[in-house]
């Protein structure tokens, strides 16, 4: 029987997984290089390692869960389809005027804006629809045949279909589709009322373009991967990670691609809520720190933050997504001098190929992992539980070449990149702290990924955090949040309305308009009715404000569902701005809704192996000779550093000042004395 469950986490350095035998509850984690030109080579290439090393075969993998960067590394790499845009005309310039916010409010010029489609292949289409939903201009049929004759003459392989008002009435845009399919099928479609049904024209269309030319990006790896696992003999259900921390089907994610950019570290997300649940700990700081970045994640009062709107290199995504924050600061960034002659580090990454010098695979420049290999943080035997040989005098060898531009020595170099990368996550973590009106102090840092071991003490220590949770298998935690993950989709409908009991019967049709889609979803992903959930929201804001704020709807579509909305609204607007204004009527601006398909999940059974030993060596740690521990000789009573703590998939460090304990399930907890 397929009783195998798996979870992928493709990272820019590495490729993570956590495996579930559903017969006996065991996890296993397992990891790889990632295969940037083809990530599906690493997957599979994952998915036999595992099945070696673990006894099974891959005829037992009856579910994949994959969360996947392909989105994300075509957009910031500019691998895109050839695009085109049709638009209601006088607005094929949309994208190029966009708000008029400037990043410097002092320039006597623009600031350059990224367009993902040329002006001559933004199209203006006869049509126009009021905000009302009726109909002021009928679509010039013959000339979006025309379009489309051109468009494929042009070489054009995908088209975003973005109408004004479309979100109050799609007639138009479905009769577009229907044209194209017969002028055209060869292209793939986007149209904004089933990408973002929402209002705000820029934002929708730069959402509709952006889900367009990733069209055939994502619909090729896919195809590819689907193959692979076919190839080896794999009947596995297949499942993707999407940017709200929910999973979805291949086909949904050929269509939406859009909805898998944050597709990664969304996984860490998920798994910093389910240890806040397991932990009893309602506060916790995620630091991912992978090879090429770090991700910040925020869990308060258990529940990690969702937002309606994010962007990804300065393009404008409109759709539901965990809040993440990610800067370039990883194992794998690169430490140079800059134009002042200071040391900086990131974001430029060594990447997986050819990763930093230490890897031995022909990298020369000195990335923060080398600095520290120079530092004596690692076994250069037992990197990866051993399957990876790292070669410290490489890396010597590229810290060196920085120490002689920076006329400082070795040592310094490699403690000073460390303390830069240090400093670069610290900030990132206050900024997204203080957004929220949080105080660092009252939040336990949780750091994961391969790299955050060595680093969490550092942060923390920046941050005035006197606690510190170190995970079970943290170099794969993002694949075991991944692992118990459900189908998810997001519904939206944009209506407004001032939030008074007046608005109820138009509220009311419209969240039945969105149950009965979300259940038809639902039903097409074949979730039983008692494995369904639907969960209401609004966005919500003060008259004239130009920004919402999503709320949950609890309860039914009533005066006291709307009272409470209401309490919740004024009191998310006084923690996030800082004041709020009971008095006032707010307006509600989208209802949403989303469709969850819970899935079936096998109890896990926990590790709790630990007991106190002594340590199993010692290592010199930038100069100094400190004990080396296995992290299962770590027990119920506190140890004080200095100390290295080591582990298959990461190493974990503890300076003086500081002492760790077992803290239940595996997990460490490390405190400031």
């Amino acid at each position: 029987m397929a009783s195998i469950r798996v979870a992928v986490d493709i990272g820019g350095t590495f490729t993570d997984l956590q495996l579930l035998n559903e017969a006996t509850g065991e996890c296993w984690a397992f990891k790889t290089p990632t295969t940037p030109a083809d990530p599906s080579v690493g997957l599979l290439a994952g998915l036999k390692g595992a099945a070696a090393r673990y006894g099974f075969g891959l005829s037992e993998v009856g579910l994949i869960l994959h969360g996947t960067t392909i989105a994300t590394n075509a957009v910031l790499e500019r691998k895109l389809a050839k695009g085109a845009l049709l638009t209601t005309k006088g607005f094929r310039d949309v994208l190029e005027i966009g708000r008029h916010l400037r990043t410097d409010i002092y320039g006597l010029k623009s600031e350059p804006r990224s367009l993902l489609i040329p002006r001559q292949h933004r199209y203006d289409v006869t049509e126009r629809i009021r905000a009302d939903g009726s109909i002021e201009t009928p679509l010039d049929e013959a000339e979006v045949r025309r379009l489309a004759r051109q468009m494929a003459a042009d070489g054009i392989e995908a088209v975003a279909v973005c109408y004004l008002h479309a979100y109050r009435n799609a007639a138009h845009e479905a009769r577009t589709l229907a044209i194209l399919r017969e002028e055209a099928p060869q292209l793939r479609v986007s149209l904004s009322h089933r990408v973002s049904p929402e209002m705000r024209e820029f934002e929708r269309t730069s959402t509709t373009v952006l889900n367009a030319v990733l069209m055939p990006v994502v619909g090729a790896y896919l195809e590819r991967i689907e193959q692979r696992l076919a190839d080896a003999g794999m009947q596995a259900t297949l499942y993707l990670v999407q940017s709200n921390g929910g999973v979805t089907t291949p086909a949904t994610a050929a269509e939406q691609p859009a909805r898998l950019l944050l597709s990664g570290p969304s996984g860490g997300a998920m798994a910093m809520q389910q240890l806040s649940a397991q932990m009893l700990e309602p506060h916790l700081v995620g630091l991912d720190m992978g090879g090429t970045s770090t991700d910040i994640a925020i869990v308060r009062d258990g529940r990690t933050t969702v937002v309606t709107e994010g962007a990804i290199d300065g393009l404008p995504v409109r759709l539901p997504m965990i809040e993440i924050r990610t800067i370039g600061a990883g194992g794998g960034s690169i430490g140079y001098q800059d134009a002042g002659g200071g040391l900086r580090v990131g974001p430029e990454s060594a990447g997986a190929e050819p990763g930093p010098a230490c890897y031995g695979r022909g990298g020369e420049r000195p990335a923060v992992t080398d600095a520290n290999a120079v530092r004596g943080m690692f076994d250069p035997d037992y990197f990866l539980g051993g399957a990876m040989t790292l070669y410290t005098d490489r890396a010597e060898a590229a810290v060196d070449a920085l120490a002689s531009a920076l006329a400082i020595d070795r040592a310094r170099t490699a403690a000073g990149m460390v303390q830069v990368a240090n400093a670069a996550m610290a900030s990132a973590a206050r900024l997204s702290l203080f957004e929220k009106g949080a105080d660092p102090r009252d939040f336990v840092l949780v750091p994961f990924g391969g790299a955050a071991g060595l680093h969490a003490i550092g942060v923390a220590q920046e941050l005035d955090m006197r606690r510190v949770l170190f995970p079970a298998d943290p170099g794969t935690l993002s694949a075991r949040g991944i692992l118990f993950a459900d189908i998810a989709h997001d519904l939206a409908e944009t209506r407004l309305l001032s939030a008074e009991p007046a608005a109820l019967p138009i509220l009311r049709q419209m969240a039945d308009r969105l149950r009965q889609a979300g259940r038809a979803a639902l039903q097409r992903d074949g979730v039983p009715a008692a494995q369904q959930r639907l969960d209401l929201s609004a966005d919500m804001r003060y008259r004239g404000q130009g920004y919402e704020i999503l709320v949950g709807w609890d309860g039914e579509i009533d005066e006291a569902g709307l009272a409470k909305a209401i309490d919740g609204f004024h009191a998310l607007h006084l923690e996030r701005f800082a004041h709020q204004d009971p008095s006032e009527t707010p307006e509600i601006v989208t209802l949403r809704l989303v469709a969850r398909g819970l899935l079936d999940k096998a109890a896990v059974q926990t590790s709790t192996e630990h007991q106190s030993a002594d340590p199993k060596g010692v290592r010199a740690i930038d100069g100094r000779t400190v004990p080396v521990f296995a992290r299962e000789s770590i027990g119920d009573a506190p140890v004080a550093g200095p100390m290295i703590i080591e582990e298959p998939y990461t190493t974990l460090w503890l300076p003086a000042g500081w002492a760790i304990r077992h803290a239940g399930n595996g997990n460490l907890m490390a405190e400031r004395l």
